[in-house]
C-alpha cells in the first residue's frame, strides 16, 4: 500500500507528486499513453508572475525562486499588450491588472516590427516575463516522484472505493491501495470526486484554441514578445521559429482529447491579421487544450472537508505552470499539517473547505 496516489500526470499531478515524495511512497496514475497529454502538454507557458487572480499572482510569486534558480528553466521573453482603436478602456484596465508600462504605438512597433502603428490605439510592456521550458519542469517532478514511487501510464481510473484504511483504485485490470488520493485529473476532477463519493466542485473546462503559423517572411521573431489584444481577445507568442496565434476563448464544454475550431482558429488570426503588415500565409498545425476553472476561478489546493484522505490539486485554470512551484508546496504543507508562508488571504480563496 502506498502512502499517496495521485490521479492525473499533468503539470498538477506531477509536481504535487515530487511534493509528497518527501513524506511518503507515491503512485501517479495517467490514463493516458504519455505523460502531460492533455492541457499540460498543450501550454504557450509564460512566467509572468502579476498575471492572474489575486490568489494566482500569490503563487505565482512564491514560486519564483524555484523558477529563477533551475538552470534552463526560464528564457528571456517579455509582455505586451496593444489596443485597436475603440479598445483604450479594455487596455487601460489591463495595464493596472499586470502593472505593465504604457509604450507608445511606435514603440510597440519597435518589438514587434510587423504590428502597424495606424491601427494600434496604444500598448503596454513589461520586460520581465519568460518562457516557461515546460518539458524541463515536467521531468524534474517526475524525477524527484520516481526517487519514492512509480509512474504508471495507459491506467484510467473506472472505480474508487473507500477501504478500511484508505483506498482501493481500479484502473485497467489493476487495483491500486493506498492510504490518501491526490485529485489532480485536469477536466476529470470532477469525476474522480464522483467515484470516490465525494461531491463534486463544479470545475468547468473551457476550450482554447492554438494556431501554430509561419512567421511572416523576412522576419525573425525569436526576440519577439508574447503580445496580447486588449482584454485578451488574442495572444502571439513566438515559438521555435514559427508563430503561435490563439483566439484566446474560454469556451465551457465537457472533459474530452480537444481539438480546434477551425473558425474560431480563423476569428483570432483574423484579429491578429487586422493589427500588423502582415497576413498570416500558412498554418503548419493546430490544436486545443481544456482550461479547467473552480467556480470562482481559483486553485483548489489541499483535503476535502469532507474526507481528509481525498486531495484535490485542480481548478488551475490556465495557470498550472505559473503556479505549480507553490501550488504543490502548498498542498503538501497542508497534507502534512505545516503552516504555509502564504497570506491569509491566498490560503482562504484555494483551501477545498470552500465548497464544503
Amino acid at each position: 500500500m502506498d502512502d499517496f496516489l495521485i490521479i492525473g500526470g499533468g503539470i498538477a499531478g506531477l509536481s504535487a507528486g515530487a511534493r509528497l515524495a518527501a513524506l511518503g511512497t507515491v503512485t501517479l496514475l495517467e490514463a493516458e499513453d504519455a505523460l502531460a497529454y492533455h492541457a499540460s502538454g498543450r501550454s504557450a507557458a509564460l512566467y509572468e508572475a502579476e498575471y492572474g487572480r489575486p490568489s494566482t499572482v500569490a503563487l505565482a510569486r512564491a514560486s519564483r525562486d524555484e523558477f529563477m534558480s533551475t538552470p534552463g528553466l526560464l528564457s528571456p521573453r517579455g509582455l505586451m499588450f496593444v489596443a485597436a482603436p475603440g479598445e483604450e478602456a479594455a487596455l487601460a484596465a489591463d495595464l493596472a491588472e499586470i502593472d505593465l508600462a504604457p509604450i507608445s504605438p511606435a514603440e510597440a512597433q519597435a518589438l514587434v516590427p510587423v504590428l502597424d502603428p495606424a491601427r494600434i490605439a496604444g500598448a503596454g510592456y513589461h520586460e520581465a516575463s519568460w518562457d516557461i521550458d515546460t518539458d524541463l519542469m515536467l521531468q524534474a517532478y517526475a524525477r524527484s516522484l520516481r526517487a519514492h514511487g512509480r509512474i504508471v501510464t495507459r491506467a484510467r481510473v473506472s472505480a474508487i472505493a473507500r477501504t478500511g484504511t484508505g483506498w482501493a483504485v481500479t484502473a485497467g485490470a489493476e487495483t491500486y491501495e493506498a492510504r490518501q488520493i491526490v485529485n489532480a485529473a485536469g477536466a476529470w476532477a470532477d469525476e474522480i470526486a464522483a467515484l470516490a463519493g465525494l461531491p463534486p466542485i463544479g470545475l468547468t473546462p473551457k476550450r482554447r484554441s492554438i494556431a501554430r503559423v509561419a512567421a511572416p517572411e523576412g522576419h525573425d521573431p525569436a526576440r519577439w514578445p508574447m503580445t496580447i489584444g486588449a482584454g485578451e481577445t488574442w495572444y502571439m507568442k513566438p515559438d521555435a521559429g514559427a508563430l503561435l496565434i490563439s483566439p484566446a476563448e474560454e469556451d465551457p464544454t465537457t472533459p474530452h482529447d480537444a481539438w480546434a475550431d477551425d473558425m474560431v482558429l480563423a476569428e483570432g488570426i483574423a484579429r491578429w491579421e487586422a493589427v500588423v503588415t502582415t497576413p498570416v500565409d500558412r498554418m503548419i498545425a493546430n490544436w486545443a487544450g481544456l482550461r479547467t476553472f473552480a467556480p470562482d476561478g481559483n486553485l483548489v489546493l489541499g483535503p476535502d472537508k469532507r474526507d481528509a484522505s481525498f486531495i484535490w490539486s485542480a481548478g488551475q485554470g490556465g495557470y498550472g505552470f505559473l503556479s505549480a512551484p507553490a501550488a504543490s508546496q502548498l498542498v503538501a504543507d497542508r497534507v502534512a499539517g505545516r503552516k504555509s508562508p502564504l497570506d491569509a488571504e491566498t490560503l482562504n480563496a484555494t483551501d477545498p473547505v470552500r465548497f464544503a
